[in-house]
């Protein structure tokens, strides 16, 4: 797909990795889009590069950084028709050892937000029958991780929800899709403290985040429920379905461990 069916978009978590990079393959396609992160000075450098960029600074762990982002998704004016819920973050550990605040605010993000901008978007695209959400979960979704609970769970919530309303509206004109990456070069083993647990990824399984975003935007544009991007990342979801939820679960466990 060259170009894309969106009018404008919105994109949480814009200030790096994947974000980023829907944010730049949508305004280069000539989609206005709105950037949110908490982070303005980088939103602001990726914003010189375009004409067609507008900056929202905003912290999604807090109601009034929900709230700014939803003002703007019920703005007339500049209507935006593309939500992609990008924002979130991981901790890697074991489980008692975590922080419950931090615990806390990961699930604030990955749930709490996500589900508030979806209920506002919809309820902005319905009345027009048009309109698209792009939920980003994790092929973490589909089992449980060991040393990344917390995080695996949200992003099966994610999943689960995004499947659901996707059903919901696939006959009233707004598109709901979940975008499953595995493996990208991105901040995010940075802040989820898992540089230790990845360095032994092998190259082969590591996506770069323009591949990843453009299929999300792709799948999303053709009403996919769920979008996962690769034939490698394909066959291990197909791989968790078919074997015994245990086995899965320990296999994933003696990994972590070695």
């Amino acid at each position: 797909m060259s170009t894309y069916p969106f009018e404008r978009a919105l994109v949480t978590g814009a200030s790096a990795g994947i974000g980023e990079s829907f944010a730049r393959l949508l305004a280069t396609a000539g989609v206005p889009v709105v950037v949110v992160a908490r982070r303005h000075d980088r939103l602001v450098a990726l914003a010189s590069e375009f004409a067609n960029i507008e900056v929202l600074q905003a912290d999604l762990q807090t109601q009034d950084g929900i709230d700014a982002v939803i003002r703007r998704l019920n703005d007339t004016n500049n209507p935006i028709d593309l939500l992609v819920n990008n924002a979130g973050f991981g901790t890697t550990g074991v489980f008692d050892g975590i922080d419950p605040e931090r615990t806390t605010q990961e699930i604030a993000l990955n749930v709490n937000a996500l589900v508030r901008l979806t209920h506002a978007a919809i309820n902005v695209f319905l009345p027009r029958q048009h309109g698209y959400v792009l939920n980003v979960s994790s092929v973490g979704a589909f089992q449980a991780g060991p040393t990344l609970a917390v995080y695996a769970a949200t992003k099966a919530f994610v999943t689960s929800f995004t499947e659901a309303v996707h059903e919901e509206n696939r006959k009233r004109g707004v598109h709901v899709t979940a975008l499953h990456p595995g493996f990208v070069p991105t901040e995010f083993q940075a802040v989820s403290s898992a540089k230790d647990t990845t360095s032994n990824i092998p190259k082969f399984m590591w996506l770069k985040p323009e591949r990843v975003a453009h299929a999300g935007l792709v799948a999303v544009a053709r009403n996919k429920a769920i979008s996962v991007p690769a034939v490698l990342y394909k066959t291990l979801v197909i791989i968790t379905k078919i074997f015994p939820r245990g086995a899965v679960r320990r296999i994933a466990g003696s990994i972590i461990a070695d």
